[in-house]
């Protein structure tokens, strides 16, 4: 197992499990899609690389929040 996941470190980082869980999902997509990697794969999984992006920094959830109305657009 990845031993950044066994800490709350991480979590703490991204701001929650569920946050945690969604950037895992993204990221590892994209790499599947042959997005390149941020960090040097040599030796590592996908699903390590990811991590390890997270860790360094190196992506981040970008979340939306409100949304403009028709009132506040006029």
């Amino acid at each position: 197992m990845i031993e950044a996941l066994r800490h709350d470190d991480i979590i703490e980082k991204v701001g929650g499990r569920f946050k945690l869980t969604t950037l895992i999902q993204r990221r590892w997509l994209q790499l599947m899609q042959g997005a390149r990697p941020m960090v040097d794969p040599k030796g590592l999984t996908d699903l390590e690389v990811v991590i390890r992006e997270i860790e360094e920094g190196k992506i981040v959830l970008e979340t939306v929040e409100g949304s403009s109305t028709d009132d506040e657009q006029a």
